[in-house]
């Protein structure tokens, strides 16, 4: 019997067309056939996302997707350090999944240690405060950071492939690594061939949030208004579209 059908939205977090099509190509091999899915940019902000200022300047464009949505089930954060995660979750009650999450989960149940290869040297502190968010710590192996930027990983495939080779092979003879997470959402679609030329598991962490996101779906879960991603208190937000202010929300 075919899962139910559900609707995803992905969310690129960057505002690079060519990532977004290839985040969709890879989410649309991923999903089941009653799941549709819609990869989508935010309107504004940056065209990569690769340090803490691109970051911040990207979540409030990440969060207007998901606000104006009403018909999605779940939602998935597509960059690699889930920007904006935890004011997703306090503005609606659908699953939100983050990439790097789910695919450190499913990394967690392949291996006993692996590794996160990544791009620039200067991410490293942002995957690193990631993957402490996550609570896997001990079980990481290392990062391994690369001189790929975040628009390279698309702009030549062939080189990209080498380069995250030679640092997987670094993480897995060095460091320890039983599995590879692929620290970038521009790295989706890579991960077959470098299972072929390393010989361990190595995660797509936009489908691992595909199959993360129908699995929540299925289940019927939403997100806790407990306490910690309860919606924001209501005051007044100058300067934004009446979109953003907390009225909007819901409360349980």
């Amino acid at each position: 019997m075919s899962p139910p059908t559900c609707h995803i939205k992905i969310i690129n977090s960057n505002t690079c067309q060519a990532m977004t099509t290839n985040i969709n190509a890879s989410a649309q091999s991923a999903k089941f056939p009653g799941t549709e899915i819609v990869t989508v940019q935010p309107q504004r902000g940056p065209e990569s996302v690769e340090s803490f200022y691109d970051e911040y300047l990207a979540i409030p464009g990440i969060l207007e997707q998901i606000i104006l949505d009403r018909d999605s089930d779940a939602f998935i954060l597509a960059c690699w350090g889930d920007p904006g995660i935890e004011a997703a979750r306090e503005i609606t009650t659908k699953p939100v999944i983050g990439i790097s999450e789910a695919s450190l989960y499913v990394a967690n149940m392949l291996a006993a240690k692996w590794s996160v290869v990544t791009t620039l040297h200067r991410t490293r502190d942002m995957v690193e405060k990631t993957i402490v968010k996550t609570g896997l710590t001990e079980r990481c192996a290392s990062v391994r950071t690369t001189k790929l930027s975040v628009l390279e990983t698309e702009q030549d495939r062939a080189n990209t492939l080498d380069v995250l080779t030679e640092a997987s092979q670094l993480a897995i003879q060095a460091d320890g690594a039983e599995a590879i997470c692929l620290g970038c959402a521009g790295m989706s679609g890579l991960e077959q061939e470098l299972e072929n030329r390393l010989g361990v598991p190595v995660i797509d962490a936009v489908a691992a949030a595909v199959k993360m996101a129908e699995s929540l779906v299925s289940l019927g879960k939403t997100t806790s208004k407990q306490l910690t991603y309860r919606s924001p208190e209501r005051k007044q937000i100058k300067g934004y579209p009446s979109h953003y202010q907390a009225e909007n929300f819901p409360r349980s």
